[in-house]
């Protein structure tokens, strides 16, 4: 029996290699809550108009580094936003269903402009190509101890992978004890 966390973290696992992402190792024996009070609280992910001091305090209570914080980030190289969800609109990258560094190459190289949403929430566009930036993925080039990691992943897709891989096991994993390997 195979429960639901452990479903959603098997699909977003697998969905990471089909776009051709990194392997990242699953491991069963998450239990589902069963009760809203069991579930877990609000406020786990970042607020998207928010900068570097946010985003520490978002991902250090729950034991993740500044690296981490880039790494994972760097999951926006897939998807979109969209307005009727978080406010907010458009593909991070010209291929939204494309799993690699592209997030990063963009961050560096194309000039981003202030604009805003259809729905008024700041963000930034680059030129006429349909990408956007939220204010927290641009936090990762103004903060001086984020900045190394988005220059080391623009240049190097493997050490990208290779860290996502470990930084993502890790998130998926986040308050699950006795996890056991899948023979």
């Amino acid at each position: 029996d195979m429960s639901h966390a452990a479903f959603c973290a098997l699909a977003s696992i697998v969905a990471v290699k089909e776009m051709g992402g990194p392997d990242v190792a699953f491991r069963v024996g998450r239990k589902d809550a069963a009760t809203v009070d069991e579930s877990v609280e609000e406020g786990r992910h970042p607020d998207a108009d928010k900068e570097s001091d946010h985003l520490r305090s978002v991902f250090h209570r729950m034991g993740l580094s500044d690296q981490d914080i880039v790494i994972l980030s760097g999951a926006h190289t897939v998807g979109s936003c969209h307005a009727d969800r978080s406010g907010f609109e458009g593909p991070w990258t010209a291929d939204p269903n494309k799993f690699d560094n592209s997030y990063f190459v963009d961050l560096i190289n194309k000039e981003w402009k202030e604009s805003k949403a259809s729905t008024g929430n700041p963000q930034f566009a680059a030129g006429g190509d349909g990408t956007m930036m939220l204010i927290s993925d641009l936090a990762l080039m103004k903060d001086e101890k984020f900045k190394p990691f988005v220059e080391k992943y623009a240049k190097d897709e493997k050490a990208f992978f290779d860290d996502f891989a470990v930084s993502y096991q890790k998130l998926i994993e986040l308050g699950c004890t006795d996890l056991q390997a899948v023979a």
